[in-house]
């Protein structure tokens, strides 16, 4: 490994929120309404992205970061064509967990805000294992 994360080393995603990415999206049966605001999963999806951009140097190959923990608050509300930013930020590392504080923001201000740890896992022993899952 060539490359270490540095504690304060920082990636942000940017995104806009289009109709496929909001709550009202996930409306699956008759009666069910959510509102068409940025869906949280979404949210969190930006910045899970983020924080593994942060580990794709410390990747060794058949190797990829997948998501451990999440704690993350969404705190308010971004509309259909808003613009956002997620942006993980490197705290520590407790093996085998890569721990990275996360914040979003939008034109008005924080709407997302907590911790998330990932690990760096070989890819096929996750493939292996969601296949076998799904085999029985």
């Amino acid at each position: 490994m060539t490359h270490k994360l540095e504690p304060g080393d920082k990636d942000t995603v940017q995104n806009i929120v289009s109709p496929d990415r909001t709550a009202a999206a996930f409306a699956a049966e008759p009666g069910e309404s959510f509102p068409s605001v940025l869906a949280t999963p979404f949210l969190i999806a930006d910045m899970e992205r983020a924080c593994a951009r942060l580990l794709k140097p410390l990747l060794g190959h058949g190797e990829l970061s997948v998501g451990a923990h999440i704690d993350v608050r969404h705190v308010a509300p971004t509309g259909v064509g808003g613009r956002y930013r997620a942006t993980a930020t490197f705290s520590e590392e407790k093996p085998p967990l890569y721990w990275f504080d996360v914040v979003a923001e939008d034109a008005m201000g924080v709407i997302g805000k907590g911790r998330i740890a990932r690990a760096i896992v070989r890819e096929d022993a996750i493939v292996a294992r969601g296949n076998a899952s799904a085999q029985s």
